[in-house]
């Protein structure tokens, strides 16, 4: 699992962050379908799981708010 703390995501240049956020969007959409599949090691997200997403979600929107 990658590490997410506040001071990862300030490093994060804009377009990486909102990938992330694109990202989070659709696992988070899987889940709630239903279908979410094993995510590969080499993707940002593996190993999360629902909440952890959903809490991820929250600070990439705090990150990208204090950009703007």
């Amino acid at each position: 699992m990658k590490d997410y703390s506040h001071t990862v995501l300030k490093e994060l240049t804009d377009k990486k962050l909102r990938t992330l956020r694109n990202n989070i969007n659709n696992r988070l959409e899987s889940f709630k379908k239903g279908d979410e599949k094993a995510l590969p090691p080499s993707h940002m997200l593996h190993g999360l799981d629902e909440k952890t997403c959903k809490e991820l979600k929250e600070k990439v929107f705090k990150e990208m708010k204090s950009r703007a």
